[in-house]
């Protein structure tokens, strides 16, 4: 009879951790060692356009990345979006989603069943699906993924040390900038380690990972692609406005480095002095149509320029808050997940906690 599989939950201090890159990177990983895994998400909070499928977005993409089979996909429980929870609070939902939950534990065969947790230590706690709910459900140990912001983050992982207790298996800290690494690893985790909370790895900012390609900005905006639609793949890492005169803005530009520049359509000025630094997009406001020769010269140089029907600020806060919100579905943040991870990560040491031996290869 097959063997019953182990329970890893990876879970985070807040939303856009990075949860979903640690999945992918610890996976690819464990991979590499010839363990048969199997992947899910109890709560989704991403579904395509179609929600005839009882499998998220995350999951299948995930699925895909790491060619698990479809036996290998566990399916999502509940969509925690606005219908469902008013759904909830008015009393017309009774399912009970820690029962629904234990159809997690019928899988036989993987070694590790890796499921991906709520966004922060609470959501989920209307359905009884909290990240600690859905550790008891399962009887999964916890991997909390935290972005570093500043030094505060002590407290805030000693607090979920509290919450989580003995499911809490270790940390992995997130988004460290280059500048602060050394201090990270010589200061905050030996004082987490003493307190016992195990530091897995320590990963550094990295522009690519917060970047956002240009079809993502053309979907967020809802914008007309004028020229160059077969590069939407560049990715972004900097917003610019170029609003002030082409001098100013020439300084401005030489700065950046793979820049989405707004401006309006009748600066051809700016335009131009975009295209010619470092852009991956011109994001033309104003319903006005650039010049034929900006349009060549975009053409020449491979730059995309979208056109868009809002207001520069109205532009300005959709693209940044796709920043915010970046999702690792590009091939080239996959090979640097999978890298840093090789890295930053010690997987014996994970390993070695859940109690997982490598396959013995021929």
């Amino acid at each position: 009879m097959p063997k019953s599989a182990r329970y890893l939950l990876v879970g985070s201090t807040e939303a856009y951790s990075g949860k979903s890159a640690a999945v992918l990177g610890i996976a690819h990983q464990l991979k590499e060692k010839g363990l048969d895994l199997a992947y899910g998400k109890p709560l989704g909070t991403c579904w395509g356009d179609s929600e005839t499928t009882d499998v998220e977005e995350d999951v299948q993409f995930v699925g895909e990345v790491l060619h698990l089979p479809a036996d290998r996909l566990q399916p999502t429980i509940l969509a925690l979006d606005e219908a469902t929870i008013q759904k909830r609070i008015q009393g017309i939902d009774h399912i009970d989603y820690p029962q629904a939950l234990k159809k997690y534990l019928q899988m036989r065969g993987p070694d590790l069943v890796l499921l991906e947790g709520p966004a922060n230590l609470e959501e989920g706690s209307l359905f009884d699906l909290s990240l600690r709910q859905v550790a008891e459900g399962v009887n999964a140990k916890i991997l909390l993924v935290a972005r570093f912001h500043s030094l505060l983050i002590v407290g805030a992982l000693i607090s979920a040390r509290r919450r989580l207790g003995d499911r809490l298996l270790g940390v992995l800290i997130n988004d460290i900038p280059e500048e602060r690494l050394e201090e990270v690893k010589t200061t905050v985790q030996p004082y987490l380690e003493k307190r016992g909370i195990p530091i897995f790895g320590l990963l550094p900012r990295s522009a690519l990972l917060r970047s956002v390609s240009v079809n993502e900005l053309v979907k967020q905006l809802k914008a007309e692609v004028l020229c160059r639609p077969d590069r939407l793949d560049l990715m972004v890492e900097s917003l610019t406005i170029g609003a002030m005169n082409v001098n100013s803005a020439l300084k401005y530009f030489r700065k950046g480095r793979n820049m989405a520049v707004v401006t309006g359509g009748d600066r051809a000025d700016i335009q131009l002095a975009a295209l010619e630094t470092s852009t991956q997009c011109l994001i033309l406001t104003g319903q006005m149509p650039p010049s034929p020769d900006i349009l060549s010269r975009a053409d020449d140089l491979e730059i995309p320029i979208l056109s868009v029907d809002l207001d520069t600020l109205s532009t300005v806060e959709i693209v940044d808050r796709a920043f915010g919100q970046v999702r690792v579905n590009e091939p080239v943040k996959v090979e640097y997940i999978c890298n840093s991870m090789a890295e930053n990560f010690d997987t014996d040491r994970l390993m070695a906690e859940l109690g997982l031996e490598p396959a013995v290869t021929a």
